[in-house]
């Protein structure tokens, strides 16, 4: 019953602090046998590992390295807010997709423990934890998917987790040196960092040695488009589809702009955005896609659908086009359930892998 409570106490912390992970509702015990259950609200859209990756190669560039990215990224928002996770693993993660990322959510924190800064010591042991259970994970599925030979492969890619923590957690905390006055050098840092979805809280230059600065910033939650599209058009998304709104967003009003040959406004912009493509094609994928799926996800996958096409034919082809193929393909994703053939609407950027939508055995 003890545990049950310390878990509530710490997704009631981690809900307070907006942290990704699932929101506790209450704790239902029986004192007279000292047991106890934890609710937790349902996690819309979410996904285990398992269903995400089971139809999909577990190859670079493609869903495995996406979720391994959303692994490192949900380790190190823990620890910068001294939360130590104890038991760190893909079975005790839900993922949403999230544009065309992955967003990753704690849903187990039985061993985890709130601190008001974590040592280093602390965040390697959670580290190490996390790369040898991801390992475990990915080649159990790989034997699941009858490829005992590729478990190798899969433990090595494992251990990607800790390169990706560590280049994270390098760009969020190292101090920048530059020269006094290179104004770009210091934009340049702050739109790597808008880039990674991290609104800057305070910036700070430092003295530094014959005449350079040190350039110190405090970054706050992961949602620095999420913010901004909400600013603009009152649409609550994640961070990943937030971004692919945005883009969207913008390239209509300079369309407007361009063939009504006057000047758009943001506010114009973004209100016809949504009433003339947003809105009719959410609503027009909402009976393609059925209730179970997140419809702003899926136009995300719409435009990404897009620009795959554009990009084999070198020109782009339409949204309406898009949609036609799409719709006809099923409006393919890892959700998607049933027997019918999934494509992988992969994004990688090696080669052979941008340009192709490949069905799948389900």
């Amino acid at each position: 019953m003890e545990g049950a409570r310390h878990e509530y106490e710490v997704l009631l912390r981690l809900e307070a602090l907006g942290l990704p992970s699932v929101r506790p509702i209450g704790i239902s015990d029986r004192p007279s046998e000292d047991t106890a259950i934890l609710v937790t609200e349902y996690l819309r859209h979410s996904l285990q590992y398992r269903r995400l990756l089971m139809r999909v190669p577990l190859t670079a560039g493609g869903y495995r390295d996406r979720l391994l990215d959303a692994m490192a990224s949900l380790l190190v928002d823990l620890h910068r807010a001294g939360v130590y996770w104890g038991d760190c693993s893909l079975a005790n993660t839900l993922f949403r997709r999230d544009g065309g990322t992955i967003q990753a959510y704690l849903v187990d924190a039985e061993t985890s423990e709130t601190y008001v800064e974590l040592s280093d010591g602390q965040r390697a042991y959670d580290l190490d934890v996390l790369v040898e259970n991801v390992a475990f994970g990915l080649a159990d599925l790989a034997a699941y998917q009858g490829h005992p030979e590729a478990m190798d492969e899969q433990i090595a890619a494992a251990e990607s987790v800790r390169h990706r923590y560590t280049g994270l957690w390098q760009v969020l905390h190292d101090q920048v040196e530059t020269q006094a006055g290179d104004r770009f050098a210091i934009q340049a840092h702050i739109r790597r960092l808008n880039e990674l979805g991290f609104a800057i809280s305070e910036i700070e230059l430092l003295p530094g040695e014959a005449g350079t600065v040190r350039l110190r910033t405090a970054v706050a939650q992961r949602d620095f488009h999420a913010r901004e599209l909400a600013r603009r058009t009152g649409i609550v998304a994640l961070e990943g589809q937030a971004r692919l709104l945005l883009n969207d967003l913008r390239e209509y009003r300079a369309w407007l702009a361009y063939f009504e040959r006057r000047p758009i406004s943001s506010v114009e912009g973004a209100a016809r955005w949504q009433a003339e493509v947003l809105e009719p094609y959410v609503a027009r994928l909402r009976p393609v896609i059925g209730a179970g799926r997140d419809p702003l996800q899926a136009y995300c996958d719409l435009l990404e659908h897009k620009w795959l096409r554009s990009e084999r034919a070198q020109q782009d082809l339409g949204l309406e086009a898009a949609f036609a193929s799409y719709a006809a393909a099923g409006a393919p994703a890892p959700e998607g359930s049933g027997s019918v053939p999934v494509l992988d609407l992969d994004l990688g950027e090696g080669p052979g892998d941008a340009g192709d939508t490949l069905p799948l055995e389900a």
